[in-house]
């Protein structure tokens, strides 16, 4: 039997009370930069400098030049549930990053606090203490217009927080990543990051518009093959704004770490939103592969409830339908438009691996025996090539040219097609370059948006097999595409039951042509066991589409024609998306002659 001492209700003391609200609030040295550096950003500071000293155990520094704090208001700052950032108490028009009133004092109730200001305009500083949850009174100062905030020696109040605490590094990290997302979202203003006397951020103020100084910071944040592999988003429906870049499918990572995401300028990590990203690529990228993006959403206070979370990391939209809808059909537009446009990414690590390498000089890489004669070793080797080893038609070597008329334009983006290496891959002239093109990802991208044509204004035709196709695959599988054969049949492929674990497939879509139908279906089989229930209709059926269309598209390994090879970059040219097939991989590798020649030695 339990027995329950009878236990008394009782308010508990103001430190604890502190310490609890601090709990919430400040997990981490990075949730102290996070509070604090909002806090600059709300006083209008330009210039941000943070400093860590062991992580942030030790020492958060947080310096700025903002409008800074006079005598009473840096009294009043270390004030539980004070703020200067609701002007009418209502919770439902927060336009500021922080407006809790609980980060300062928090923050002092678990460490040792110093906040020294002068506001703007004034002549005077002052300075105020804050070790415990104990406060000091406010005395006079040296400070420049601003405010410096100092945390010495963070949870020595609650060392039992220091354990679950990580690796400095990964601390440090932490909080690196938090100024990092709040340096994307205000490109306006410059920051400085120091780790133990290493500056690891510093980014200069960006100038111009507001997307001219968005893709500079994000350049110097993500790097500048971002910057050079993105499509700009900028849309507006009603008060709601949605700006901002996203890349290219061809330029994407193994998780989605690097798809940044503000509302109202406030960096959020919201299930919704990363799901509509997923969602919009969703045509694009195959399993396992992420974009990486930065958009900001901007709409009426009113419209969203930034406070369902204590670090405010997640957000509550009023009408997530309108905002899930707008931001799909943004992105959706943004990669048409790039039209057959793939990374420049591609083009790049194609040049890396083709830098020529500097080979020792050795007597035995000669193809000639050595008597000691340099002179006649050489002359051996630059010898003309025996008429049995040179190119000829009955005897094809790995590349395989045609030739084309002079005249022929080589004005089309893709250029006019030279020849075809390995039954694979088509050349093709431009007037500044060559590109390389993979035939069965291209038309693999090809047939997918043709199908989906089809599919959305008529309905996709269908091919009456001569000899129906049996395919056995199993009871589970054969149960799983049967079940779903009226979507299937909405595609084109008409199939049905042939006995236990079998199934006859009697129509295709008539776009597939000469297509492998037992691995068309069996891979739809694995398609179906993967992804099951978790995706919508129409997903379903554009999935589908996908794997269909890699079945009926020219395959690696088949010669063409040069007219072939032309009409094949005709229609990537007028094809949206045709810069990557289905599965995100590029269709094409385009060389600049410039960086052609630099490879030879002639730049």
């Amino acid at each position: 039997m339990a027995y329950f001492l009878a236990m008394t209700i009782r308010i508990l003391p103001p430190t604890t009370i502190s310490r609890i609200a601090a709990g919430e609030v400040i997990e981490r040295p990075a949730s102290a930069v996070k509070e604090l550096v909002e806090n600059a950003i709300d006083a209008g500071a330009k210039h941000i400098d943070i400093v860590l000293r062991d992580a942030g155990k030790t020492l958060i520094q947080v310096n700025d030049d903002g409008t800074g704090m006079n005598k009473a208001e840096l009294a009043l700052a270390v004030e539980r549930h004070a703020t200067s950032k609701l002007p009418d108490d209502d919770l439902l028009q927060v336009k500021h990053l922080g407006f809790r009133g609980e980060a300062l004092p928090s923050i002092g109730s678990v460490s040792r606090l110093t906040i020294t200001s002068r506001a703007r305009g004034s002549d005077a500083a002052w300075q105020i203490h804050v070790e415990g949850g104990e406060t000091s009174e406010v005395t006079p100062a040296a400070h420049a217009a601003g405010t410096t905030v100092e945390v010495r020696d963070l949870f020595y109040a609650t060392p039992a927080r220091l354990k679950f605490l990580r690796a400095d590094r990964t601390e440090v990290e932490h909080a690196k990543d938090i100024v990092m997302r709040l340096a994307m979202a205000h490109p306006e203003v410059s920051f400085t990051f120091t780790s133990d006397a290493r500056t690891l951020l510093r980014y200069g103020s960006a100038q111009g518009d507001l997307l001219k100084g968005r893709i500079a910071r994000l350049g110097d944040v993500l790097g500048r093959e971002f910057e050079a592999n993105s499509l700009a988003i900028d849309v507006t429906r009603d008060t709601t704004r949605l700006s901002g870049f996203a890349s290219l499918p061809t330029y994407n990572r193994g998780t989605s770490s690097e798809q940044y995401l503000f509302v109202n300028n406030r960096p959020v990590r919201d299930k919704l939103l990363l799901g509509v990203v997923r969602a919009a690529y969703q045509d694009f990228l195959g399993h396992g592969r992420h974009p990486v993006v930065a958009l900001f959403l901007d709409l009426a206070a009113d419209t969203v409830d930034v406070n369902v979370h204590p670090a405010k990391a997640e957000v509550r939209f009023r009408e997530p339908g309108l905002v899930r809808g707008m931001i799909i059909t943004a992105l959706k537009h943004a990669l048409a438009e790039a039209g057959h446009r793939a990374s420049t990414t591609v083009s790049l690590a194609a040049l890396g691996a083709a830098r020529p390498q500097s080979v020792p000089y050795s007597p035995h890489s000669f193809a000639a025996p050595m008597h000691g004669n340099l002179a006649e070793a050489v002359a051996m080797l630059y010898e003309p090539l025996a008429p049995s080893l040179l190119p000829q038609t009955a005897q094809p070597p790995a590349a395989r040219t045609q030739e084309v008329p002079m005249q022929e334009s080589v004005a089309y983006p893709l250029g006019a097609a030279r020849g075809q290496l390995h039954n694979t891959y088509i050349v093709a002239q431009t007037q500044d370059g060559i590109v390389i093109v993979d035939q069965h990802a291209a038309h693999e991208r090809l047939v997918y948006e043709r199908m989906k044509e089809s599919l959305a204004q008529t309905g996709m035709a269908r091919q009456k097999l001569l000899l129906p196709e049996v395919v056995e695959l199993g009871e589970p599988d054969a149960s799983r595409l049967l079940a779903r054969a009226g979507e299937f049949a909405a595609l084109g492929l008409v199939m049905e039951s042939f006995g236990e674990g079998t199934v006859v497939v009697r129509e295709v879509p008539a776009l597939l042509g000469d297509t492998d139908v037992r691995g068309l279906i069996r891979d739809l089989a694995d398609d179906i066991e993967e992804w099951g229930d978790a995706l919508a209709l129409k997903e379903k059926l554009e999935h589908i589409c996908g794997t269909m269309a890699c079945h009926g598209s020219v395959r690696a390994g088949r010669a063409l024609s040069l007219a072939e090879m032309n009409a094949l970059l005709r229609q990537m040219e007028a094809t949206p998306h045709s810069g990557q097939c289905n599965h995100g991989r590029p269709t094409y590798v385009e060389l600049k002659l410039n960086d052609i020649e630099k490879l030879f030695g002639r730049r």
